[in-house]
C-alpha cells in the first residue's frame, strides 16, 4: 500500500472524529445513568398508535435478536441486488447441554435470488471471551450487474451474470472487551460444475464498536480494519490480497431526535505478481449502501473509497426522515484514491425502525446518471450479507 493511500486511510478516522470510551474499562450497558437511551428517539410528534403496534409486532421477527429454539422466519439476509424483500424459513436448536447451537435456514428474494445455510456455533467459550463455529452456505445470485472496470465505465455497457457457489468456512471471534473484538474465518468457495474457480479464502477483522444499537444506532461509533487473502486453486492467476478500513460515527445534535451520521470506507486490492483480480471479486461502489444516485455495483476497480453523510430527524418515535450526500471513487491502484473527481449523489429517505433494528427504508438518490430508488431492510451503513450473516466472499458486495 502506498504512503499516499496510508495517509488517506488514517485521515478517514480523523475526519470522523470518533469519541472512544472514556476509560480503558468496558462501557456499561444502556441506561439513563450512562446517558444512553435504549429506546432511541422519542419523536417530534405523537406517533399513531397503529404504527407503534405494527413496529412492536414486527421488531422481534425482523431483527430483535436470536430466535428461540424451533422454527423461525428469516428476513433480510441476502446480498445487494437481491430485491427489496428476502424471506424464508429457519430452524435452530441448542445442543451439547446448551453449549452449542445448530441452525439452518433458506431464503428466496423478490428478484429470485436463493440462499441456504447450515451452521453450528459455540457462542460462549472461555468465559464468554471466545465464540467459534463452522458453516456451509449456498447462494444463487441470478442477476449481478457489471459495468466494466474503472471510473469512466459506461452505464450502457451493463451486463449481468449469474453467480452460484458453495462456501464452507470455519470462524472465530475473540471479545477482548465489550467494544473491541477480533474476528477471523477461513474457508473454500466452489462453483457447481467448476464454472467458478475454487478459492481458498481467509480474513481477519479488528473492530472497535461502541454503538448503542447495531441495527439502528443513534450514538456511538464503529471502526474496523480487515486483511483478507484469496488463493486461486486452479491456476493461481486470480490470487490476491485485500485490505479494508471502515468507520462510522453517530452524533446526536442536542437531542436524539436529530442525529448526524458519518461513514467512510476504503478498499485496497493487491494481486500477486502477474495476476489480476477476477471481475466478480473486484471491489465496487454504487447503490443502496454507498452511492445512492447510481445503480448497484456501478463502479469496479482494484481500489475504492466511499463517504456518506446523513442528517436524520425523527418526526415519530419509529420513523426517521433523512437527507444524505454520498461521494466515492474507484482507481486501478491506491495512489489514484484522492478527493478529486469524486462521483457524488444526494437525496432523501424514510426509515421505519424498532428499538434495536431497521425494519425497512426507502432512499431516493440523484446523480449525473439520474434518479434511483432503493428499498432495503437494513441500515445503509451496514453492508448487505448473504444467508450466512457474514459479509459475502463471492461476489464483492458494497
Amino acid at each position: 500500500m502506498s504512503t499516499r493511500a496510508s495517509v488517506l486511510s488514517v485521515s478517514i478516522l480523523l475526519t470522523l472524529a470518533p469519541v472512544m470510551p472514556a476509560s480503558a474499562q468496558d462501557p456499561g450497558p444502556c441506561s439513563s445513568s450512562t446517558g444512553c437511551s435504549p429506546t432511541g428517539p422519542s419523536g417530534l410528534f405523537e406517533e399513531w398508535q397503529l404504527l407503534t403496534k405494527a413496529v412492536n409486532l414486527a421488531d422481534p421477527w425482523f431483527g430483535g435478536g436470536d430466535p428461540d429454539d424451533g422454527w423461525y422466519a428469516q428476513f433480510g439476509d441476502m446480498i445487494t441486488g437481491a430485491g427489496w424483500l428476502v424471506a424464508g424459513p429457519g430452524y435452530r436448536r441448542h445442543v451439547m447441554g446448551h453449549r452449542a447451537v445448530v441452525d439452518a435456514s433458506a431464503a428466496l428474494s423478490t428478484n429470485l435470488y436463493k440462499a441456504a445455510q447450515a451452521r453450528i456455533d459455540w457462542p460462549h467459550l472461555a468465559g464468554d471471551r471466545l465464540a467459534a463455529g463452522a458453516q456451509a452456505t449456498y447462494q444463487d445470485a441470478r442477476h449481478v450487474d457489471y459495468f466494466g472496470r474503472g471510473p469512466d465505465s459506461l452505464r450502457s455497457n451493463r451486463i449481468d451474470y449469474r453467480l452460484e457457489n458453495f462456501d464452507l468456512v470455519g470462524y472465530a471471534t475473540i471479545r477482548a472487551t465489550r467494544w473491541l473484538t477480533a474476528d477471523g474465518r477461513v474457508g473454500r468457495v466452489d462453483g457447481p460444475g467448476h464454472r467458478l474457480p475454487s478459492f481458498v479464502h481467509g480474513d481477519v477483522t479488528i473492530a472497535a464498536d461502541w454503538l448503542d444499537q447495531p441495527g439502528h444506532p443513534v450514538r456511538g461509533g464503529r471502526y474496523s480494519a480487515t486483511a483478507a487473502m484469496y488463493s486461486d486453486r486452479a491456476a493461481s492467476a486470480g490470487s490476491f490480497r485485500r485490505y479494508e478500513v471502515e468507520g462510522s460515527q453517530f452524533i446526536p445534535l442536542f437531542t436524539l431526535n436529530w442525529v448526524l451520521a458519518l461513514h467512510a470506507w476504503e478498499v485496497f486490492s493487491l494481486p500477486s505478481a502477474g495476476n489480476a483480480v477476477p471481475f466478480y471479486l473486484l471491489p465496487s461502489i454504487g447503490g443502496a449502501n454507498t452511492l445512492r444516485g447510481y445503480d448497484d455495483y456501478r463502479f469496479h476497480d482494484n481500489d475504492t473509497q466511499s463517504f456518506n453523510v446523513e442528517s436524520r430527524w425523527a418526526p415519530f418515535a419509529h420513523v426517521d426522515a433523512v437527507a444524505f450526500a454520498d461521494a466515492g471513487k474507484v482507481a486501478p491502484d491506491a495512489g489514484g484514491l484522492d478527493f478529486r473527481h469524486l462521483r457524488t449523489s444526494y437525496g432523501a429517505g424514510l426509515r421505519v425502525h424498532g428499538a434495536t433494528s431497521t425494519l425497512g427504508r426507502v432512499d431516493v438518490g440523484h446523480s449525473r446518471e439520474g434518479w434511483r430508488i432503493f428499498f432495503s431492510m437494513s441500515d445503509p451503513f451496514k453492508r448487505s450479507t448473504p444467508a450466512s450473516g457474514r459479509r459475502s466472499v463471492v461476489p464483492f458486495v458494497p
